[in-house]
């Protein structure tokens, strides 16, 4: 059936969302991240105590593509 809509006011749209108005069949919206970070970076918790004397993150890719997002 078609969609009747009325008005509508869009302040912004991110660069990884999906805005539609009116009928559709399927919405997949599709993004990739890729996140480096140190030794201890992602720890959560009350009185964590690490001890990270020489530490280095390497951010080499030399395939540059992990998983292509299709």
């Amino acid at each position: 059936m078609p969609a009747k809509v009325g008005a509508v006011k869009v302040i912004t749209v991110s660069s990884s969302s999906i805005f539609n108005i009116g009928d559709v069949y399927s919405m997949a919206p599709i993004s990739s991240a890729k996140t480096y970070a140190g030794g201890g970076s992602f720890n959560t918790g009350n009185g964590i105590r690490i001890n990270l004397n020489n530490s280095s993150t390497n951010v080499t890719d030399s395939d540059k593509v992990d998983q292509p997002a299709s």
